[in-house]
């Protein structure tokens, strides 16, 4: 299933929206009132659907990812790898909707159910921004990760 997780196109609004855990849900569709290239949308495709507890905004979730480039030429747009919880040190535990991690992670994690594996692509503007992560990820930069729930709390 393709899901398109739709943020605010303020700054300020989208920070509300995390922390206060209201976030919006549509179906990809061709009448969405979205372009695709809107900047402020992040693409997810559920890999594997979960059957455990779902995460929502305010609860402690573990994740196992891998992150890439985006590459709109390599099979599922995923070019460079950048990290993963393989080489990373471990899974990532954060706080759900409240700003520990970039935003795109806080929208597209939002109901996930353990145990399932979803495929997100994150726009500059929900990642790094125009000041990337360097070395590995430049400025601009369009990420996909895969993200597995292993755990809420």
């Amino acid at each position: 299933m393709i899901r398109r997780l739709f943020s605010s196109r303020r700054r300020s609004a989208l920070a509300a929206f995390a922390v206060g855990g209201a976030l919006f849900f549509a179906s990809s569709c061709s009448n969405s009132a979205t372009s695709p290239d809107d900047p402020l949308v992040v693409d997810a495709t559920d890999l594997v659907v979960g059957t455990g507890t779902e995460a929502a905004a305010g609860f402690t979730v573990t994740v196992d990812y891998t992150g890439w480039l985006y590459d709109e030429n390599a099979p599922d747009h995923k070019g460079t790898e950048f990290g993963s919880s393989t080489n990373d040190g471990g899974p990532a535990v954060f706080p759900l909707g409240y700003g520990y991690v970039i935003q795109g992670w806080d929208i597209g994690i939002v109901g996930m159910r353990v145990g399932g594996t979803r495929r997100l692509e994150i726009p500059p503007e929900l990642a790094y921004g125009q000041q990337g992560s360097p070395p590995d990820i430049p400025p601009n930069s369009r990420l996909v990760f895969e993200v597995t729930l292993d755990k809420v709390q």
